[in-house]
């Protein structure tokens, strides 16, 4: 038995099989070595929306996931206190006006007199000076009033720019201050981040062809901009690649970002034979193919033909017969 076992063993190795239809030549050819990494999807536009006004919460429209458009009330800040200001000024312009129409009735009968030569020029003055001083108080009160309408039309809390509500830190009937952040706003799109450890930092390129590995769909992106400044040991840098809206913010994505080029032997992934857990790849000599045990490395895609790595079995101007059977 083990005679037959180890009879079939070299028949497989140097055994001959059908004429190879497309003979291939062995020579290095040039590849891209390529690092995984992480990269962070993230919106290009993050803007919070913030309470023009201090108070109480009153109300909130949105949560996390809403689309929302530029101008959108968000929310709405109430301050009691600018209802209180407010009737208060109410209250002194109607004592005003009062005064307005008693000081004008005073002039009436100041120029009336002054016609019969009872009164004086300076005291109908002094009457036109009242009413001309009560009514600037009624104009004064009006404006104030106007400023404190306005401030509290600024409870309402509006959404800085079209986009998808990220964040809302936030619950109504919360205490909130001038200038605190409602919700957080998401727009403009989305792109990816990455993190690359600063060893990398020298083989980055801007314009270089990314591939991102997602659920199984591969698809090629740009390296957009690198940043020149080094955090925590790692360079950051964006990348330009379309089909990310439909993710959420803040995913992670794998890429495989080029951080050099090396030669390496490849042969097309259809000439390997693969025979009891071993793989083989036939080489012509003379009339004849032979199979060769070759340790595979990488598939790769060169010039959209599958290609794949030899680490050893052959060498450089060996003639591989693809399709061999």
């Amino acid at each position: 038995m083990r005679g037959i076992i180890l009879a079939m063993a070299i028949g497989v190795v140097a055994g001959t099989g059908a004429v190879a239809q497309t003979p291939f030549v062995v020579e290095p050819i040039e590849i891209t070595e390529f690092k995984s990494v992480f990269g962070r999807v993230e919106a290009r536009n993050r803007v919070p929306a913030r309470s023009r006004l201090g108070g109480t919460l009153v109300s909130l429209t949105v949560e996390e996931g809403d689309v929302v458009k530029e101008g959108a009330i968000l929310a709405t800040v109430d301050d009691e206190k600018l209802r209180i200001q407010l009737e208060a000024n109410n209250a002194q312009t109607e004592v005003i006006q009062a005064q307005l129409i008693n000081a004008r009735n005073e002039l009436t009968r100041g120029q009336d007199l002054l016609q019969r030569g009872v009164t004086t020029v300076q005291r109908l003055d002094a009457l036109r000076t009242q009413v001309d001083v009560l009514q600037g108080q009624i104009e004064a009160a009006q404006a104030q009033a106007r400023v404190i309408v306005q401030q509290a039309a600024e409870g309402d809390v509006l959404a800085p720019m079209s986009g998808i509500v990220l964040r809302v830190p936030v619950t109504r009937g919360a205490v909130v201050q001038p200038g605190e952040m409602i919700a957080e706003i998401g727009g403009g799109g989305v792109f990816l981040r990455l993190a690359v450890p600063e060893r990398y930092a020298g083989s980055l390129r801007e314009g270089a062809e990314i591939i991102i590995d997602r659920e199984g769909d591969s698809r090629t992106g740009r390296l957009d901009k690198i940043f020149p400044l080094i955090e925590n040991g790692r360079v950051i840098a964006d990348v330009q690649v379309d089909g990310l809206d439909g993710l959420l913010v803040d995913a992670r994505v794998l890429v495989r970002l080029p951080i050099g080029k090396t030669k390496a032997l490849m042969v097309p992934e259809k000439a390997l034979v693969t025979r009891f857990g071993l793989d083989y790849v036939a080489i012509k000599l003379g009339e004849e193919d032979v199979l060769r045990n070759v340790v595979v490395g990488h598939r790769r895609q060169i010039n959209s033909e599958d290609m794949i790595q030899i680490l050893s079995g052959i060498k450089v101007g060996d003639i591989v017969a693809v399709g061999h059977e």
